[in-house]
This record gives structure tokens, C-alpha cells and sequence, in this order.
């Protein structure tokens, strides 16, 4: 049948036969090269096409055997040309079959596996079988070890026979599948080398994963490694040096934490940049504890330059330097209680960024903005509410909340929470948020595309529980995702012109307050939070391990570095040198070293032996840390910025407290959470009116069991105890805020 052909015809039974093959027609496409092969035996292609036949088929022996007989009895040089011949084929082979489609895929998968036991080597096909693997889903890290990946990147290369498009594509797939693993890192390490688009290296490998890895997946040290990898090939990169500053501190590692802030600050030029450095700085400060004079010092170059700065009303920065503003005040009322002062340099920044949010993110603006406002306005339905934080988890606010959802009416209110930087493992508190909601969107920490995903909720309320705690939320809000916004429990109010509420009560803003913010002031009846009650462990702090007598008065104070506060330390000092035979407990978040220097300098100089100072390590759980918090006879509290949580915990466990009242929302949580607990003693207006309950309290058991008596006796009555009631008056609210704006119509 086929002699006597002439070119011509053997090309279109070769095409005929190649026809065959992409149809999966294996067994005629296996006939028809047979019959070339005897026409043309010396025609290696035919070989090759056969061999590709057999083992798309399943034939993988026979396809193997029928390339070795075309090897067969040639030359080693001969044997070279042939095999690179093979593989060239297979490898356009492999890309045809390379789509989506699973089937195709996998046999794109079984082609260049054959590849690999011909060319082990050949770092391009195993880059193609990484990149399989990621699309297939079938991915797992010991691909890297049986490929000895990480052993040919690390062998002499020729960094021009590397296809770099391949090695970015496999990367950030491979970081999509499996970020956490620092087998991941490694991989990215080895690959420095044949990187030349750096900006995209380090921008979307290293720094669009990196919040991710730490706040989300909980891995510090891993995000220092990655951190650290693209400061090496970009020493300068402010992102970076922010982050790993920012890491050193979530980790304890302070003095690294001050050290690259000071880096940081080095070496950036512009206004901006030197904000957010000096910002970092002074955050590094804060975290640590001690660093007293060096924060102040610090703090007044900063003001400086955020006047400069809004003297100058830059509108068209990028979302790194812009969202930074949002957050540029933040430690303001820990250093003093001026609140007029303090949110007016926050309104003003605030309205400086969302100017420019608006600017670089018109897009998404024009394409949501006109739809929502009309929508929803008369349908007969259930309120759609939002709840957006980073703090559906193990965290103050994600245990204070909770409440909140557990009696909220699902029959008048549809409810959706959008979590920033979801935890990726399994997270109890966060799982317990997911399970009480209609609908719960996990979203990455950083990012402007969040904004589109609450957009299309079609929200009527979005409930802010952040502040200015997370800039990437002040980010959100300033697009005015939702007709109607409301900040809420997480921090003072954030002074965005996007946000129309802020949630308070009768006493936690001083009447006059409303002068001077920009949002309404929403006062709720009787308080803005109450819980039904705190979850306690067992603990373990035992008066005798600590060299305590048993009849002694222990003063208590629990906080993080942040609010520990030189003149209230002196005050603190004053009550424990006039109360004989009594100990002062310090426990909180901070650099060891810094902060009993900062507290034992300050009683030595009050006249306080050194031996009644005594520092306790971090608990375990919140459950254990509030179980050892009842060692405690009274709590002495922070001031400018009161405790919040620690306050609840107080009262919870009955234990009398001493705090100072003083006029922004950070010096006022303690004094409305003990007016509804049921309690007035202990509340100070000045700083003599302080020392004078902390001695009182101290000297007089009696009056201590009393108060104690009647907060244990408020659980069943006091306001901040009646979750139900509070989460009734905070429906009652919304439906108001929605009345309001349908009034408006819907403006």
C-alpha cells in the first residue's frame, strides 16, 4: 500500500497520522507511523511520534522501547542530537496538552515525568512539572526534593537557559498553594540568582505575601526570612524595613525593632517616607516600654513634619505612603489627653488620605458608587449590617464583640463580617465568628480589591471595629463601600469624612465632644459595650513563689508597653510608699529589661524599695491570665489611656480598681465601664483624688469586700453585664441610622 509514494503523499499520511494523535485516536495514529517507519526506517520522527502514541495510550514500556530503537547503534554524538531532537518534540508536545482541562494536564504531566528520566537536569521541563502540579492542585512540597530542585538552582547554571516568565509563574503559584512552608522560602531563595525583574520579585512575591505569611498563617519567622531576602536585593525598600521592624516586635525582638526603624529612617528622602519612618520608630519605642525620653524627643520632630506635611497636601500618593496617614496619630493619646488637639491633626490627616484614595482608586469608586446608594433603599427586607476588623480572633476586641452577634435578631437583620487578614489555621474564636454570621469573607490584610467584595454585598450598614488600628480598614472605609458607616469599639474614632457614626454613651465622651468630631456622635443609652461574662483558667501565681506575705496588699496592674506612663508610675509609687506592707504586680506586653528599668528607676526615686516591685511574665491563655489576675487586692489603672478589657476583666472577678477620668475616649473607657458595673468608688478626677482611693482601698479591707460584693452582686443587674439588652439598643440604632438616611433620600 505504501510503496512507490512520492513525498507529497507521505506528508499527508504523516499529517493525517499527527491528526490522528491530537484526537486522541492512539490506536490508528500507532498504525499509520508503524507503516512510515517501514517506508522511511531511518525517519526518526516517525520513532518519536510513535513512542508519544504508545504512551499517551497508557503503553509507557513499549513507548520507551521504541525510542531506544531509534537510539540504537548510533554514535555518542549522534545519540546527543537525537535525545535533544526527542526532547524538543516531546516539550512542544507537552505545551500543546498544557491547558486547564484535567485530562490534557495530566498528560501533559506524564510527558515531561518522561522528559525528566531522559534529561534529569533539564531545570526548564522540571519547572514545567512544578507549574502542572500547582494548576492540577496536586502540588505538595516533596515535589521539590524528589525533582532535587533546589540542587540544580543551586548547581552552575547558565542564567540565560533558564526561562525566568516560567520561574516567576512557578513561584507565585507555588506561594499561592503553600506560603507557610518554609520549604516555599527556599525554593525563592535559590531562585535570586536568574532574577532580573527584581521589582516584581519583591513586590509580588516577597511583600504581596508576606502579611499573609506572618498575620495570617502566624509564621514571624518565616516573614523576617522573607523580609530579610528582599532587603538583600533591595536594601532600601521602606515596605520592607517597615515589616521587619513591625516583625522584630511582634516576636519580642525590640532592640532589633528599634534599630531597623533608625535604619529605615536613614535611608529615605522624601516628607512622606520620613513619616512613616519616624512613625515606625516611635512605634518600636512604644512596643518595647522604657523608652520614654526617646519617644518624647522623637514624637515632637514628628509633629513637626506632619505639619509640613499637610502644609503641602500632597494628592497623589500611592497606597503604601497614603494609608500610613491614616494611622499617623496613633500614639498621640498615650502621651497626653488633649483631645481637641489630638483629633484634629487626625481629621486632618484622615481627609488628606482619603483624598488621595479617591484619587488612585476612582476606578473602583466610579464603577459602585451611584449603585448602591438607590438600590436598597425601599425594599421590604432585613437590614444587611458589615463588620469588618482584624479581630475576629484571640484578641481583645474579638472577645468583647462576640456578644454583639450571639443576640443579634436574625429575623430583622442580615449580617456579614469581613475578616482582614484571616488566620489560615484554624482559629476558634474566628470559626465561632464564621458560624454565627449569614456570610463571612475572609480577605487578605492588605489590598484595595477588598473594596470592590463589600461593594457587591450591597450593604445598608458597614460597623468599623478597627479605627485606626489597621490602616488597610481606614483604607476600605475612606471608598464609602456602605451608604451608612459606623466606627465601633476598637479604638477612639478615626476622624475618615467617609464614616457618618461613631458609637459612645453617656459617659465615655464628655458632652462636649461633639464640637469636635466630625462623625455623629451616636450615644447609646447606657453603654457603648457590655458582655454576658469572661471564660476563667486555672491559675497558678501562688503569693509564697513570689515572696509575698500572705497578708500583704497587692496592687495590680496589667497593660502593654504602650500605656505605661511616667507621671501615672509616680502617682502609682506614691500609693504603694503610703501603704505599708504592700506589693505592686506589673505584667503586659514589653521589652523585660526596658520596662523594669523604667518602673524600678521610678520607684527608687519615689523612695519605694526595689523588693515590692515585682514583674510577672505573659499567661499562657486569656483564661489563665484572667484567673491570676484575682492575686490582685486592687487594680491600679493607666492613664492617659485607661485598660479597656483588663477593666472588664477587673470588674468581672470583683476586684476594686483605681482610675483617673480624664477627657478624650482612651482616659474615660474605665470610668463608663465601673459607672455600669454598679460602681462609683475608685473613680478619680485628678491625680491627688487617685492616690487618695489607691491608699484608701488599700488600708481598708472592709471597703474592698464591699465593692468587691457588689460588683459579683451587678452581674445579675448592672448595664454592663446585660448583653441582650445592649445588643437591642444597638439594633434600635441602626434601624434609626437607616430611617434617617432614607429621610435624607437616601443622601
Amino acid at each position: 500500500m505504501f510503496k512507490n509514494l512520492d513525498a507529497s503523499e507521505i506528508n499527508t499520511i504523516s499529517e493525517k497520522a499527527y491528526q490522528y494523535l491530537v484526537t486522541n485516536a492512539y490506536d490508528q495514529a500507532i498504525d499509520l507511523y508503524e507503516k512510515l517507519i517501514n517506508l522511511l526506517p531511518d525517519n526518526k520522527l516517525y520513532y518519536w511520534y510513535l513512542g508519544l502514541a504508545l504512551l499517551l495510550k497508557g503503553e509507557e514500556v513499549d513507548a520507551q522501547t521504541t525510542w531506544l530503537i531509534a537510539i540504537s547503534n548510533s554514535s555518542t554524538t549522534e545519540i546527543d542530537l537525537l535525545t535533544n531532537q526527542l526532547v524538543e518534540l516531546l516539550e512542544k508536545e507537552a505545551e500543546r496538552l498544557s491547558s486547564r482541562e484535567k485530562d490534557n494536564i495530566l498528560f501533559a504531566w506524564l510527558i515531561r515525568q518522561h522528559i525528566r528520566e531522559i534529561q534529569p537536569n533539564n531545570i526548564n521541563n522540571i519547572l514545567h512539572l512544578l507549574s502542572i502540579a500547582t494548576l492540577s492542585k496536586t502540588y505538595n512540597p516533596e515535589l521539590l526534593e524528589e525533582f532535587q530542585v533546589l540542587e540544580l538552582l543551586k548547581s552552575p547554571n547558565d542564567i540565560t537557559s533558564i526561562n525566568e516568565e516560567l520561574l516567576l509563574e512557578v513561584l507565585n503559584n507555588i506561594l499561592k498553594e503553600a506560603k507557610l512552608l518554609k520549604s516555599s522560602y527556599d525554593l525563592l531563595e535559590a531562585s535570586v540568582p536568574y532574577i532580573t525583574n527584581t521589582a516584581y520579585f519583591i513586590s509580588f512575591l516577597i511583600i504581596n505575601n508576606i502579611n499573609d505569611i506572618v498575620y495570617s498563617g502566624k509564621k514571624y519567622d518565616l516573614g523576617i526570612l522573607y523580609s530579610k531576602l528582599g532587603l538583600k536585593i533591595q536594601p532600601d525598600q521602606m515596605e520592607l524595613l517597615y515589616c521587619l521592624s513591625s516583625f522584630y516586635q511582634d516576636i519580642c525582638e525590640y532592640e532589633q525593632g528599634i534599630a531597623t526603624a533608625k535604619l529605615c529612617y536613614a535611608t529615605v528622602e522624601n516628607l512622606v517616607d520620613k513619616i512613616s519612618a519616624k512613625f515606625m520608630l516611635i512605634q518600636a519605642f512604644m512596643s518595647a516600654g522604657g523608652y520614654w525620653n526617646e519617644f518624647c524627643s522623637t514624637l515632637e520632630q514628628y509633629k513637626l513634619m506632619l505639619a509640613e506635611l499637610l502644609q503641602e497636601s500632597p494628592t497623589n500618593l500611592d497606597t503604601v505612603a497614603n494609608t500610613c496617614l491614616f494611622v499617623a496619630v496613633f500614639f498621640f493619646p498615650y502621651f497626653q489627653d488633649s483631645p481637641r488637639e489630638n483629633y484634629q491633626l487626625r481629621h486632618e490627616l484622615a481627609k488628606l488620605a482619603q483624598l488621595n484614595v479617591q484619587n488612585y482608586g476612582q476606578e473602583i469608586l466610579a464603577k459602585y458608587h451611584n449603585i448602591i446608594r438607590t438600590s436598597n433603599a425601599n425594599k421590604e427586607r432585613r437590614l444587611k449590617i458589615g463588620y469588618i476588623s482584624h479581630c475576629f480572633k484571640n484578641h481583645s476586641v474579638g472577645w468583647l464583640a462576640r456578644w454583639l452577634f450571639e443576640y443579634h435578631d436574625r429575623d430583622k437583620f442580615e449580617i456579614i463580617i469581613y475578616i482582614l487578614g484571616a488566620e489560615l489555621n484554624s482559629n476558634s474564636v474566628q470559626d465561632w465568628y464564621i458560624s454565627k454570621v449569614d456570610k463571612a469573607h475572609k480577605l487578605s490584610i492588605v489590598g484595595l480589591q477588598n473594596v470592590e467584595i463589600i461593594f457587591q454585598d450591597e450593604l445598608d450598614i458597614l460597623v468599623d471595629l478597627d479605627s485606626i488600628t489597621l490602616s488597610t480598614t481606614c483604607e476600605i472605609l475612606a471608598c464609602k463601600p456602605a451608604p451608612i458607616q459606623v466606627t465601633w469599639l476598637g479604638w477612639d474614632a478615626s476622624g475618615i469624612p467617609a464614616i457618618d457614626y461613631y458609637i459612645a454613651d453617656p459617659y465615655v465622651l464628655p458632652e462636649d465632644a461633639q464640637e469636635y468630631y466630625s462623625e455623629k456622635i451616636w450615644r447609646l443609652p447606657q453603654t457603648y459595650l457590655a458582655i454576658s461574662g469572661f471564660e476563667l483558667g486555672v491559675s497558678h501565681l501562688r503569693r509564697d513563689e513570689l515572696n509575698i506575705p500572705a497578708d500583704a496588699v497587692i496592687y495590680f496592674t496589667a497593660q502593654r508597653a504602650y500605656k505605661y506612663h511616667p507621671d501615672m508610675a509616680k502617682v502609682q509609687m506614691q500609693i504603694l510608699k503610703s501603704v505599708p506592707n504592700s506589693y505592686f504586680l506589673i505584667k503586659g506586653l514589653a521589652d523585660a529589661q526596658s520596662i523594669q528599668k523604667f518602673f524600678l528607676e521610678i520607684a527608687e526615686a519615689e523612695g519605694v524599695e526595689r523588693e515590692r516591685i515585682k514583674f510577672l511574665p505573659m499567661s499562657l491563655t486569656e483564661e489563665i491570665h484572667r484567673a491570676d489576675m484575682s492575686i490582685a487586692d486592687i487594680v491600679l489603672d493607666t492613664y492617659p489611656y485607661n485598660g479597656a478589657t483588663t477593666t472588664m476583666e477587673t470588674l468581672w472577678l470583683g476586684i476594686p480598681i483605681v482610675t483617673k477620668v480624664g477627657q478624650q475616649f482612651a482616659a474615660r473607657n474605665s470610668y463608663t465601664m465601673m459607672i455600669n458595673a454598679g460602681i462609683t468608688e475608685g473613680i478619680a478626677w485628678t491625680d491627688e483624688e487617685y492616690v487618695e482611693w489607691g491608699i484608701k482601698l488599700g488600708k481598708d479591707e472592709n471597703l474592698r469586700q464591699e465593692i468587691s460584693w457588689k460588683l459579683k452582686k451587678g452581674r445579675q443587674t448592672a448595664p454592663l453585664w446585660n448583653a441582650k439588652q445592649f445588643t437591642r439598643e444597638m439594633e434600635n440604632a441602626y434601624q434609626q441610622m437607616w430611617q434617617i438616611y432614607l429621610d435624607d433620600g437616601g443622601k
